[in-house]
């Protein structure tokens, strides 16, 4: 089955992407709610003409999200954490933990945008992160967890 994505879906594709999915997942989950149609013959000349006339907006966003990557790539991120025996820490640190380290730095990332490698980080050490600005736009981001100080 053919769709046309109305948003960004994790795994799938992002907003206007036409997807081939199973019937059952299009009919009982992504139509129903609302993240997709069916492409039909319609449905895809409406979002050619919809692509071409925001193609020349999209620049500027792209531009925008490429400026800001090379922002943050300058940003040297620490995140601190209780720690027990052997370097392990108590808890863990995830994608949340990174988005609110950038908060408190000023800049605005949401928590979906950034992936780790294995979902959570549990030793102490320099880590890499994915980080989604744009659909066009991924940078790799390292930081370090280091030891809370008591």
């Amino acid at each position: 089955m053919e769709l046309i994505l109305k948003e960004d879906i994790q795994n799938l594709g992002f907003k206007d992407d036409i997807v081939k999915v199973k019937n059952g997942f299009g009919r009982n989950f992504l139509i129903p709610k609302g993240k997709a149609v069916l492409a039909t013959v319609s449905a895809k000349k409406v979002l050619a003409e919809n692509l071409k006339q925001r193609a020349f907006k999209e620049k500027k966003v792209v531009d925008d999200a490429t400026a800001l990557g090379k922002k943050l790539s300058k940003v040297e991120m620490k995140i601190a954490s209780k720690v027990g025996s052997g370097n392990k820490l108590f808890g863990s640190v995830s994608a949340l933990d990174v988005a609110s380290a950038f908060k408190a730095e000023g800049h605005e990332i949401d928590k979906s945008a950034i992936s780790i490698a294995g979902k959570s980080i549990k030793r102490l050490g320099t880590y890499q992160a994915e980080i989604r600005l744009h659909r066009e736009v991924l940078i790799q981001f390292p930081f370090e967890v280091i030891p809370e100080k008591i």
